[in-house]
């Protein structure tokens, strides 16, 4: 029985499954992503469940039985999966001071939308590598805090702050309001990467893997900038595009 625990509190994957143990982990107050509940579902513990997530902050998703079962690594997740962060979430004001702490220009990395973990750990990874203050992700339709974006990021999780914002556009206003110019990458930008001035406090919004930035969000951005690309494909992987405008901008504040 005390195996049994172990396997449901503490894979190796940050899966929490399993009404009582998802509850536990409630309640101890456990780093917890998402959770996601059978769709459909109407039993009262699961409905407390929910509450309970939600007025801490958490996402709650409704998922397919399905969707649950492939999940699953006891397969006996009764209708209730958690998905452990490895960390806490910062603040955005927490990603502001580290910058007025060393003294620097903040550069913030905005992430619309990267919903595979592995880009978003890349990112997490190139941005700590260059320097970056903080990253900056939207609540849904996001990656989160998950074991494999750890991994991914080859430990940059542990040293670089992520914060998780309700609403990405609000968020722009606000990095605008403290002094940052927000730089959107758009393939049809039409401020070339060479062109733009990255040394004073700037964001840099990377779009979403298939659909690149939401329209509200590109229209929060200040300059829309284009990487010059020079052979047949046209495009580049979000990690690769936040790597070469990270290091733009390592290069001109140097």
């Amino acid at each position: 029985m005390r195996q049994q625990h172990r396997e449901q509190n503490s894979p190796a994957d940050g899966i929490i499954e399993g009404r009582n143990a998802v509850i536990e982990a409630l309640r101890a107050g456990t780093a917890v992503d998402k959770v996601y509940i059978a769709k459909g579902e109407t039993d009262a513990t699961l409905g407390h469940i929910a509450s309970t997530a939600r007025g801490k902050g958490i996402v709650v998703v409704e998922a397919d039985r399905r969707k649950l079962d492939a999940m699953s690594v006891t397969h006996s997740h009764q209708g209730v999966i958690a998905v452990a962060a490895v960390r806490e979430y910062a603040s955005v004001s927490d990603i502001l001071q580290s910058a007025r702490d060393k003294g620097e220009a903040p550069l913030v990395v905005v992430c619309d939308e990267l919903s595979d973990p592995h880009n978003l750990g890349a990112v997490i990874r190139t941005a700590e590598a260059a320097g970056a203050h903080g990253v900056i992700i939207p609540k849904r339709r996001s990656a989160g805090l998950t074991a494999i974006v750890a991994k991914t990021s080859a430990g940059a999780v542990s040293y670089l702050p992520v914060a998780r914002v309700a609403n990405l556009t609000a968020l722009l206003r606000e990095l605008k309001e403290e002094g940052l110019w927000v730089f959107g990458t758009a393939a049809d930008g039409a401020t070339s990467l060479y062109q733009a001035d990255l040394k004073g406090p700037a964001a840099i919004v990377i779009g979403s893997e298939g659909n690149g930035m939401s329209r509200l969000v590109r229209e929060q951005c200040d300059f829309l900038v284009s990487i010059p690309m020079r052979g047949q494909v046209n495009s580049l992987n979000a990690s690769a595009a936040a790597a070469v405008v990270l290091y733009e901008a390592v290069r001109q504040r140097s």
